[in-house]
């Protein structure tokens, strides 16, 4: 009697149907799967990535800034002069800047450092503004036919805001004074910060050799930074204009006094 109800219940999970796969409970996996990778991409280009791409370009900064060092050499010491020969040093607001040419697309030609944004920071500027060629891989890009550094008119620049190293992330925290500091290979070009504003996107006139002024013709050296505004979206563009201030040409390691004063 019990070998057969063995036999019995054994038949019985033998016959009992089985579960159903629902189009609905596939979807409904697939989905959820689809949803963690999102997360996860989201996440990377937020914050690890951005960790990463930004490390590696304030890298590719420092790199860029010690070549150039390199093929300059050492500042060659002088002679103390004489009591009677001695001389007031130069006024560094008084040395002509030395004009680039114009960069080529994707062309690094400078790098940027703003004290504000920390110690380390050492961003690569190259030519042009297009998110293949310049602001994804490199960093900050040049608006094309703006003036370059140290020249009379409007040095305008373009850099993200959030993912790929987001180099003007920290764009609103500017305050009045601050220096930004832009490294060439024939020097160090210094302005000083001004204000911030917000225009919309279509607003072209903020790349005008006199920002938004068409009619006014070019007589000071502008620096002019573009992002996007508010934080990962499109709608408006913020701005962050500059004065030109002075032009230290390379000499050994001296760095402008910009980089090395204290923050107010």
């Amino acid at each position: 009697m019990a070998e057969s109800e063995t036999v019995v219940a054994r038949r019985a999970r033998r016959t009992r149907p089985r579960r159903r796969v629902s189009i609905v409970g596939i979807l409904g996996e697939v989905l959820i799967t689809v949803g963690a990778v999102v997360l996860l991409y989201v996440a990377w280009q937020l914050w690890i990535g951005d960790v990463i791409y930004a490390a590696e370009k304030n890298r590719a900064g420092v790199e860029l800034s010690e070549q150039w060092q390199q093929e300059v050499g050492p500042a060659v010491p002088t002679e103390d002069p004489a009591p009677e020969e001695s001389v007031t040093p130069a006024d560094p607001a008084a040395i002509e800047p030395v004009i680039l040419p114009q960069p080529g697309d994707a062309e690094i030609f400078g790098v940027m450092h703003i004290p504000r944004f920390g110690a380390d920071y050492a961003m690569p500027i190259a030519g042009g503004v297009s998110r293949p060629r310049t602001l994804d891989p490199i960093g900050i890009g040049h608006y094309p036919d703006t003036a370059m550094p140290g020249e009379v008119g409007n040095f305008a620049l373009a850099a993200h805001r959030t993912t790929f190293g987001k180099p003007f992330n920290r764009i609103a925290d500017l305050r009045l004074g601050d220096a930004i500091v832009v490294e060439t290979k024939e020097g160090w070009y210094t302005y000083r910060f001004r204000t911030l504003e917000y225009v919309t996107p279509d607003a072209v006139d903020v790349l005008l050799d006199v920002p938004q002024q068409p009619e006014v013709p070019a007589g000071e050296r502008y620096i002019t930074l573009t992002s996007c505004s508010p934080m990962n979206s499109m709608a408006e563009r913020i701005v962050g204009y500059g004065l030109f201030e002075s032009f230290m040409p390379r000499s050994g390691d001296a760095v402008p006094p910009a980089l090395t004063e204290a923050l107010s």
